[in-house]
């Protein structure tokens, strides 16, 4: 059992590498600053995160079990599981687009956030570099009610698969045209101008897969074909992974200017 998801990195590299070196968007190395750290993440919180899964989707069951009337879970389960897969992108995406936007507003949230956003050098492996309490918090909002209406298991599955391989694509240094597909698929483009340490970039594109949420929340960031000019955040976010792990616990530094504290969130 591939519990630490070796398999599923290797394929990955395979897939992102070379794509990264013919349709690279900014020069950058493949082994670059961070990649190890990135690595460790990769192992480590993906097995954390499997965990969480489960405890998620036990309570959520159990829950539903007791609440929802089977003849609501039986008609989800009961769609076609393309419009079942629909349906948990649209679901998810608005709890990702919330959780995400909180992690920025709320000044205790973001210290864990800002590990992800300490990322430098953006490509597929950067997909992984998040703070377990940011990643488990996110997916726990986002995929309890998935969960809890009782879609099947294929379709859940499928879903996976599909957030995965765009989660890699949005954080990947590749140039790829989207057309008026990017008002409706989160592009590489639009997820870069997320992360760039420009003010412009601030609070913007909070959308994990589906940009028409940022647009009607007006977060949104309207960046034409513009390269950021850096990524990263201000605050002395640790090199290491256990310093990154303690760094929301143990920082008690000025607060970035990135995070704007408000009631929206």
């Amino acid at each position: 059992m591939d519990i630490f998801g070796i398999k599923a990195l290797l394929i990955c590299a395979l897939i992102f590498i070379p794509f990264e070196h013919l349709f690279a968007e900014r020069p950058q190395k493949i082994f670059r600053k961070g990649l190890a750290v990135d690595l460790i993440y990769l192992l480590f919180n993906g097995f954390i995160i499997k965990l969480a899964l489960i405890m998620i989707a036990a309570g959520a069951l159990g829950a539903a079990a007791m609440l929802v009337p089977q003849s609501i879970t039986q008609a989800v389960s009961g769609q076609p599981v393309w419009l079942q897969v629909a349906e948990i992108i649209v679901i998810t995406d608005i709890g990702v687009y919330w959780a995400h936007r909180a992690f920025h507003k709320i000044p205790a949230l973001w210290k864990f956030h800002a590990v992800h956003h300490g990322i430098e050098d953006l490509d597929w492996l950067a997909a992984f570099h998040n703070h377990p309490v940011d990643a488990i918090a996110t997916k726990a909002i986002s995929l309890t009610p998935i969960f809890f209406l009782g879609f099947s298991e294929p379709s859940i599955a499928a879903f996976f698969i599909i957030y995965l391989g765009h989660t890699l694509l949005v954080h990947s240094n590749l140039r790829i045209p989207f057309g008026p597909l990017k008002w409706l698929i989160a592009s590489p483009q639009f997820h870069r101008w997320h992360h760039a340490n420009q003010r412009e970039a601030y609070d913007k594109n909070f959308a994990g897969q589906l940009p028409f949420l940022d647009m009607l929340f007006g977060t949104y960031n309207h960046t034409g074909d513009k390269v950021p000019e850096k990524y990263g955040v201000d605050d002395p976010i640790p090199s290491t992974y256990f310093g990154q792990i303690g760094y929301p616990l143990l920082h008690r530094g000025k607060l970035s200017d990135r995070v704007t504290p408000s009631t929206e969130a």
